[in-house]
C-alpha cells in the first residue's frame, strides 16, 4: 500500500460552517410549542426515533427533520395538533435553510492550505439544494477540485470518490466530526480518517474511535491539518 498521500476530502456541515446548533435550537422550538398539548418528557426521543425511521425515505438535512417534527406532533397528540403549530413548525425550517453560513475556526486556512499541494473534495451528506446553497455562500466553493452530495457515506461510496477525483482510498484522506461518516468509513476503504470534534452531535452520528488503527487522527481543530497533511505525504 503507497503512502503517498495525494487526495483530501473535507466534510461540509460541523467541520467547515456551524450547523447542528440550529437543529438543536428548533428542536428546543419545538418542545415549546408542543407543550400545551402533550406531556413533553419524552418528546426528544420520539423525534429522534422518527428521524431515524424516516432517513430511507427523506434522507439527510433540513427537509427531513421537519417532516419528523411534524410526524412526530401528530403521533403524540393523537392528531389533536392545531395547524397553527405545524405552520410554525414549517416557518422554523424555512429559517434553518435560510440561515447565513458561520465558516469555523480556521476553515478557510485550512483548505486553502491543503489545495496549494493536494487535491481537495467536499463530500457531504444532505439535500441537494441546501447543501448547494451553504457551499455557495460559503466562499470556499472555488477552493475545491470536487463537490460530492451523497445520500450515505459507506466504505464503497469513499472508494468510487477517491477512484474517481484522486489515485485511490490507499492515498486518500477524509476530513470530519463524525466517527461514524467521517472516520470509519474512509479507514475501512482504505484511506486515512481524520476526526475534528465539533461540540455538538447528532446521536445518529455517535460512534467508538477506532482505536489501535494507524490510519486514525484526531485533531483539536482545523488549523492542524496542513502540518498533519504534510508530515504524511
Amino acid at each position: 500500500m503507497s503512502s503517498r498521500l495525494t487526495t483530501v476530502g473535507f466534510d461540509a456541515d460541523d467541520t467547515l460552517w456551524h450547523h447542528e446548533r440550529f437543529f438543536r435550537i428548533t428542536q428546543s422550538r419545538f418542545t415549546d410549542l408542543l407543550a400545551d398539548y402533550t406531556d413533553t418528557a419524552n418528546l426528544s426521543e420520539r423525534l429522534g426515533a422518527a428521524e431515524r425511521r424516516n432517513l430511507g425515505h427523506y434522507g439527510y438535512g433540513v427537509k427531513g427533520f421537519v417532516l419528523s417534527m411534524i410526524e412526530t406532533a401528530i403521533e403524540v397528540t393523537d392528531a389533536q395538533v392545531p395547524a397553527s403549530v405545524i405552520s410554525e413548525l414549517l416557518d422554523a425550517g424555512r429559517e434553518m435553510l435560510a440561515h447565513p453560513i458561520e465558516l469555523l475556526p480556521h476553515a478557510r486556512h485550512a483548505v486553502e492550505a491543503v489545495a496549494e499541494t493536494h487535491k481537495v473534495i467536499l463530500i457531504t451528506k444532505g439535500e441537494l439544494l441546501d447543501q448547494e446553497r451553504k457551499l455557495a455562500q460559503s466562499g470556499l466553493g472555488d477552493l475545491f477540485d470536487g463537490v460530492e452530495i451523497v445520500s450515505e457515506k459507506g466504505p464503497d461510496t469513499y472508494r468510487k470518490i477517491f477512484e474517481r477525483h484522486g489515485d485511490g482510498p490507499d492515498r486518500s484522506m477524509m476530513v470530519g466530526n463524525s466517527i461514524r461518516s467521517d472516520v470509519i468509513p474512509p479507514i475501512e476503504a482504505g484511506g486515512w480518517g481524520v476526526l475534528v470534534p465539533y461540540g455538538l452531535v447528532w446521536e445518529h452520528e455517535v460512534a467508538e474511535l477506532p482505536q489501535g488503527r494507524v490510519r486514525f487522527h484526531k485533531l483539536a481543530s482545523l488549523g492542524a491539518l496542513p502540518g498533519l497533511v504534510a508530515a504524511i505525504g
